[in-house]
């Protein structure tokens, strides 16, 4: 069907593969720290990169479950994943909240760098490369874990900062949001087809930006 090339072109996604880093962009998905915890346990990087402040568009920070971050409560593994049940902690960013998701997941302080700056995904790529240089660390291989329908533009802004990395794509589905339902959905077409036009529109302002004077 024509939304074929749509749903090829916004859910990009790869095995897992042995690399430098694992990449989070700003998110308050907990599915995405649980994935990336996961991923560092079987081995495949020795940090994670948890990005982002809070959204520029709201201006603050929102958590889930009336403000309250949703955490680890026990070991007890659900679809792949450990129960999540709502306890208190205090998060100014969303790189708190990530970070307190993957310290509970048990990824040690030492494997975790935090970038608390970040307001829009373009941004966490940018703050993302400037700790990472700052690290004098080489990304050769990284593997970038994000929402399945955030993952193109997720890819297209992390290849822009580092593009002698090789990416690896794990995506997560949330929101009901995958590949084979996006369509059939009010809500994943307004996602989905979102994502297309930011692709496009911000991606304009980028590419012109980088012409010669």
């Amino acid at each position: 069907m024509f939304y074929d090339a749509i749903t090829d072109f916004i859910f990009v996604e790869d095995e897992p593969e042995k690399a430098d880093i694992i990449f989070i962009p700003g998110s308050i998905c907990p599915e995405l720290a649980l994935h990336a915890a996961k991923l560092y346990h079987e081995g495949y990087a020795p940090y994670i990169m948890p990005s982002g402040k809070y959204s520029i568009l709201k201006g603050h920070l929102e958590l889930p479950e009336n403000g309250n971050p949703i955490l680890p409560a026990d070991r007890q593994a659900v679809s792949g994943y450990s129960f999540l049940n709502t306890v208190s902690m205090d998060c100014s960013t969303e790189c708190d909240y990530l970070c307190g998701i993957l310290e509970a997941e048990g990824v040690p302080e030492k494997a975790i760098l935090r970038e608390p700056e970040a307001t829009f995904t373009w941004e966490n790529a940018i703050y993302s490369r400037r700790i990472t240089d700052a690290a004098y660390l080489i990304i050769r291989k990284a593997i970038l874990c994000c929402k399945a329908y955030h993952a193109r533009r997720s890819l297209m802004y992390y290849q822009q900062q580092f593009p002698e990395t090789n990416f690896f794509v794990c995506p997560v589905t949330v929101d009901g949001i995958s590949r084979l339902e996006w369509h059939k959905t009010r809500a994943g077409i307004d996602k989905v087809l979102g994502e297309v036009e930011r692709c496009g529109t911000q991606f304009h302002e980028i590419l012109a930006d980088m012409l010669p004077s």
